[in-house]
């Protein structure tokens, strides 16, 4: 997608990327994960701010640093290039919460004309994986690029 994002840097497996989210709350470290789950070729989506300690995912912080759409644009990079590498798979992601994942589908829904041509996409609603429709309140995504 052409909007504006962060650079990344990754490891070679394209399975961790990192970015920086820069702002009036300052610089903050972000973390992109890609995780193998019990179900072969499903990978799940972490994503927050990184725990310098531990290289770990903090997926509760609120940064408010202004710049959520380059936030998501970055990660949806990282989408795109781990699928670029392995294009057999499909990605899970849900919000930490209901409303990071309604913020999750907003994304998705103004960007969907765009992404449709590159992904396949369902939505988790009552337990049901169905095609993404624009109008569902969905509690998790799978895509897989096309």
């Amino acid at each position: 997608m052409d909007l504006p994002k962060y650079q990344l840097s990754a490891e070679n497996s394209l399975a961790v990327f990192e970015f920086i989210s820069i702002g009036p709350k300052g610089r903050i470290k972000k973390l992109v994960k890609f995780s193998k789950t019990h179900i072969e070729d499903v990978y799940n989506l972490g994503f927050g701010d990184k725990i310098e300690h531990t290289n770990e995912i903090n997926d509760l912080a609120i940064s408010n640093n202004n710049d959520s759409e380059k936030v998501l644009a970055t990660v949806v990079s990282a989408i795109y290039a781990f699928t670029d590498k392995n294009p057999e798979v499909w990605i899970y992601a849900t919000g930490s919460t209901k409303a990071r994942t309604r913020l999750y589908r907003m994304g998705i829904n103004k960007h969907y004309n765009k992404v449709k041509k590159d992904f396949e996409i369902y939505g988790l609603k009552d337990d049901l994986w169905i095609g993404f429709k624009k109008d569902v309140d969905f509690d998790a995504f799978v895509v897989k690029r096309l």
